[in-house]
């Protein structure tokens, strides 16, 4: 069952499972945004199919809130506030080795698409796309720590990979961590989105507490 943090008439805000995929991808796995329709279908006896807008994505295996729009209006609104940079994203992330203590990471990304992996690049790459976040460390456990990220752009894979060309890499990032163990779960957590509302335009934030396990078990779970 999926976890209902807030709904009205335009917005449905859910906080998303670790390891299921936002939307129907080549693996055919249940996903996200299927699952959330056919619980509408179900929860206001729709006949047919339900709307749900699809504004932002999280990586596969990351889990925390996220929004979707419930009419084609809020949807198209949501997105011109992404594209206007107005939606506000932050994660908390443990980050293994070496971090200072806050700071601003900004880099041009790569995305391979055959690969589906990120790189950093040459802001001069064809296709180079600008990458920009601020972090704050909040607390250490012998070599890793826990880190607030407030998200500037939302590039593919980024947190992910602009820690990790800092040699920061995310704890259980089996992707970009070469000291990853296998099938360890990341530690990454989308742990709060502002938006403002479709319709009444008010300023709007809605939380995901950390999971109570490893490796963010370690540290004290207040939000900060």
């Amino acid at each position: 069952m999926i976890k209902i943090i807030f709904e009205d008439n335009h917005l449905l805000v859910v906080e998303k499972p670790c390891n299921l995929a936002v939307c129907e991808d080549e693996s055919q796995d249940l996903d996200l945004l299927n699952i959330l329709k056919a619980d509408l279908v179900k929860r206001f006896n729709k006949e047919g199919d339900a709307y749900l807008g699809l504004v932002h994505r999280l990586d596969r295996p990351v889990g925390g809130v996220m929004v979707f729009a419930k009419t084609s209006k809020a949807a198209s609104r949501l997105s011109k506030q992404i594209t206007n940079h107005e939606f506000k994203k932050q994660y908390h992330a443990v980050v293994c080795g070496y971090i200072k203590e806050s700071g601003t990471l900004c880099d041009y990304l790569y995305k391979n698409k055959k690969t589906n992996t990120v790189n950093v690049c040459d802001k001069n790459h064809r296709d180079a796309k600008y990458a920009e976040l601020s972090f704050d460390t909040l607390q250490r456990r012998d070599d890793i720590a826990l880190v607030k990220v407030d998200l500037k752009t939302g590039r593919s894979h980024q947190i992910r990979v602009q820690f990790a060309s800092r040699n920061s890499p995310l704890y259980g990032d089996q992707r970009y961590n070469k000291k990853a163990i296998v099938k360890q779960q990341i530690a990454l957590w989308a742990t709060s989105l502002t938006i403002f509302h479709p319709i009444t335009k008010e300023a709007m934030t809605f939380y995901s507490d950390l999971p109570k396990t490893k490796p963010f078990n370690q540290f004290n779970s207040e939000r900060k």
